[in-house]
């Protein structure tokens, strides 16, 4: 890949994001995109398939779902291909308060008020200069735990919020902790 070609990927997707994140527009989203593109928000098997899903979960499920203070900050990023093409794996963390409701991520669920971090990776895969494919993964019980919606006996087996901590520094929280507290607590859970 030339470094030009690594470059335009970059613009592709950061033009992406900024349909979504700064100018909210659902047509402007899809229009980065090939008509048979495809969104997987892996977690929660949310998204969508083909130019009309995508600007409907765009323009009601995902770009008004969005919490007002929602923060992206970016970790690592990796250009390359795989046996289908060309790829960016971004890693991120997002934060922010769960003030509105967001079926994207947690589908059905009336907003709590609290506040949430939480890493993302996405990988991004492109069909000429338009994304073909998105597929984004987080730890949704990390995302639960922090919300304060998992059951009692879970919780020490579950990161919160020190798990975003740790993907950003991984010297801000000690390895193995969760393994010390349930070795600590008689064996686990």
């Amino acid at each position: 890949m030339t470094p030009e070609r690594r470059a335009r990927l970059l613009e592709l997707w950061d033009e992406h994001i900024a349909t979504e994140f700064s100018e909210k527009s659902a047509d402007a989203a899809v229009a980065t995109m090939v008509p048979h593109a495809t969104v997987n928000h892996v977690p929660t098997m949310t998204g969508g398939e083909g130019t009309e899903a995508l600007r409907l979960f765009y323009a009601t499920n995902f770009i008004p779902r969005m919490p007002a203070d929602v923060k992206i900050t970016p970790l690592s990023r990796t250009v390359g291909a795989d046996a289908d093409g060309e790829v960016v794996v971004d890693e991120f963390l997002i934060d922010f308060t769960h003030d509105v409701k967001m079926d994207w991520m947690l589908p059905g669920l009336e907003p709590t008020g609290k506040h949430v971090s939480v890493p993302f990776i996405v990988v991004v895969k492109f069909e000429g200069d338009r994304l073909k494919a998105e597929r984004i993964y987080w730890d949704q019980a990390t995302v639960l735990k922090q919300l304060g919606l998992l059951p009692a006996g879970l919780l020490g087996c579950v990161p919160g919020a020190e798990q975003a901590a740790k993907a950003a520094d991984a010297g801000a929280v000690k390895s193995n902790g969760l393994i010390a507290a349930a070795a600590a607590a008689g064996g686990g859970v």
